[in-house]
């Protein structure tokens, strides 16, 4: 599973310019037979998927900022099923995961965003209808803002890899080989995710986080991780170089900013984790939040003349495409179907605007910037993961910039108070989604591109995948609010981000500028030490984004993800494989992506279980004890994956 989307990952890793893409004919022809391509066993199939997975990342987003793609394990479980009914097709295993990609990608734009407005108390729960709405309004304006940029982007512009895509559709060629071999390798991490899950949370056999604090001359030091099978896959899917990042940044906060600050006077009784967990909530966790506006101008500075050069190019291939007879594979869904789609999904944001602040005027400014933020998101997402992928795409820092040039004009208004609130934070949700069903629809685009799909399926498909999952949405993040708590038990770090400034701009909420200025100037003395490295033709770049969402995360995650990456490299380097290489049939990351979805699903499933008031807790272990059986299930966990990973595929 290549596309893991930590919330923020890259910024100026898209200054990096790839090797031009050669021109290679598709896998399928032009003129070949499609049959089995868009039928009723795929598009079903696809929607099972992208049902699953939108559930488990809607777990995976709140409780560790992180989402990840359906994509490889959707081409996967496509090709094994479809074998086994004997509608085996290469088209048709894309359609499914064209689709149950795009019902995943609408939970990182929703959970991102969204549960702010129930932590700023506009919401007292998730109400079903608006939540829905941002989902499929965010979700199908991506669709619609990135068709008409297909061939300028994933065509004519050599430069653009789309790396998540070439990878899946590496898979799909690969055709029988990857098929039943690959679907055992996921059984096997779901499940194993899943009795991990179960053993921590269900039966608290594990714990789910080991850490320890102690005062050295009224400075606290703090150690600890997160006991996780999720968060090592993830780390091991976004390789090293991201996963150093993210722990660099946790040191940073953690190791160097909180025993810079001491002990403040008002916790001299408190206990040493307690400080430490209230100076990163109050304090430190502010100079991540300063790291990533910087991080989110910053690209969109980098791109700006690959977005210009694209949508320059737009007119030019539609009025061309209109002349001549276009081939199968270069046929997009018409304008007319895009400009009713578009329609549709204004006329839904401005009646959900109306419903939410009620004010006609306010709630026409609103869509309109919602509009205009969201075709420049789309166009700037979809250029970046060509770039460097969906895995490095600066999705939050994009969302920030949205959410504050939102906070801005509506200042200049004369907006203030909850309907500026609820405002800014509707833009911000709508425009997320956008964002991130457009980073993942590129990649679609690309593969189908490479295996010679029909374009015009592959974008009803998406619109499909953006339409059903987006109903499950609200009913799991209302019952994992009320069975873990979204902001406490389930940290929802960049909901929990935006709420914070939203309200320190227009409500009664309180922002430490100081420690956002000192992450600002962080930001920029990190963008320019990057530059430097990147001169001086070094390996090692401080990319800005990653090392960002470390300090605003807490350390316990960034270490289960830096062992995932360490393992990785050592699985990369015994294979004498090139860090581009072996992403497509690597096992590690099909094992690596039923862990995921296995602790995730068994998340959800867990939260019914304490819903209705069901308890399965059993005491075992004494507090040392505990800490020492759950490192050493982390570590046989992680010395499994090696062993996997290191099979031949």
């Amino acid at each position: 599973m290549p596309d893991c989307r930590p919330i923020e990952d890259d910024d100026d890793a898209m200054s990096q310019m790839t090797e031009p893409v050669p021109v290679t004919p598709p896998y399928v022809e032009p003129g070949s037979a499609t049959a089995g391509e868009f039928t009723v066993t795929t598009v079903l199939l696809g929607l099972v998927i992208g049902v699953v997975m939108c559930g488990a990342n809607v777990y995976l987003g709140l409780y560790a900022g992180m989402t990840v793609s359906a994509s490889i394990p959707a081409a996967v479980i496509g090709m094994g099923v479809l074998r086994l009914v004997r509608k085996n097709s290469v088209l048709g295993a894309n359609i499914v995961q064209t689709i149950a990609s795009s019902g995943e990608s609408l939970a990182a734009g929703v959970i991102f965003t969204v549960p702010a407005l129930v932590l700023v108390g506009a919401w007292n729960e998730f109400a079903f209808w608006p939540t829905t709405i941002i989902a499929v309004a965010g979700g199908l304006l991506g669709v619609v803002f990135m068709i008409p940029l297909r061939r300028a982007l994933i065509v004519e512009d050599r430069e653009l890899t789309y790396p998540e895509g070439v990878a899946c559709a590496s898979v799909l060629q690969a055709g029988t080989k990857s098929g039943s071999s690959g679907l055992g390798v996921i059984l096997r991490g779901l499940g194993i995710g899943s009795l991990f899950k179960l053993a921590g949370t269900g039966l608290g056999l594990l714990r789910g986080s080991v850490e320890h604090a102690t005062r050295i001359g009224g400075r606290v030091l703090f150690l600890g991780s997160d006991i996780s099978p999720a968060l090592v896959a993830v780390g091991y899917i976004v390789r090293l170089e991201i996963a150093a990042l993210v722990f660099i940044g946790g040191a940073i906060g953690w190791l160097i900013g909180i025993p810079w600050l001491g002990t403040p006077p008002e916790m001299a009784d408190a206990s040493s984790l307690d400080i430490a967990w209230g100076l990163w909530s109050k304090q430190v966790r502010y100079l991540g939040v300063g790291a990533m506006i910087v991080g989110g101008v910053w690209s969109i500075i980098t791109v700006r003349k690959g977005i210009a050069s694209g949508i320059r190019g737009l007119g030019r291939a539609y009025k061309a495409s209109s002349r001549e007879q276009v081939a199968r594979t270069e046929q997009n869904m018409g304008l007319r179907s895009l400009f009713v789609i578009f329609v549709i999904c204004v006329a839904l944001t401005f009646g959900l605007y109306k419903h939410l602040m009620g004010a006609l005027g306010e709630s026409l400014l609103t869509t309109l910037i919602m509009v205009v933020a969201s075709f420049f998101v789309v166009a700037i997402a979809s250029y970046i993961c060509g770039l460097v992928g969906s895995s490095n795409s600066p999705v939050s820092g994009m969302t920030i910039s949205a959410l504050l040039g939102t906070a801005s004009l509506l200042l200049v208004f004369g907006y203030t108070g909850r309907s500026a609130i609820l405002a800014t934070l509707g833009v911000a949700a709508v425009v997320c989604c956008a964002a991130c069903s457009a980073g993942d629809i590129s990649q679609d685009l690309k593969t189908g591109y490479l295996v010679g799909a029909t374009p015009r399926l592959q974008q009803w498909g998406e619109i499909v995948g953006a339409i059903v999952p987006a109903f499950i949405i609200a009913p799991v993040l209302t019952l994992l609010h009320r069975s873990y708590g979204i902001g406490t038990g389930l940290k929802a770090p960049q909901a929990t981000l935006f709420a914070s400034i939203a309200e320190g701009i227009f409500g009664d909420g309180h922002l430490p500028f100081d420690m956002v200025w000192y992450g600002v100037a962080l930001g920029i003395g990190i963008i320019v030490l990057d530059l430097l490295l990147k001169r001086s033709g070094s390996r090692f770049r401080l990319h800005l984004m990653p090392l960002a969402v470390g300090i605003y995360l807490p350390l316990t995650l960034s270490v289960p993800i830096l062992l995932g990456g360490v393992i990785r490299t050592l699985v990369d380097r015994a294979a004498g494989r090139r860090q581009d290489e072996g992403q497509a049939h690597d096992p590690g990351i099909l094992f690596s992506s039923g862990l995921i979805a296995g602790e995730a699903i068994m998340g959800v499933v867990l939260a019914v279980v304490i819903y209705l008031g069901i308890t399965l807790q059993i005491s075992l272990f004494g507090p040392l004890a505990g800490d020492l059986v759950s490192v050493a299930a982390l570590a046989a966990l992680a010395y499994l994956l090696y062993r996997i990973a290191r099979r031949q595929p």
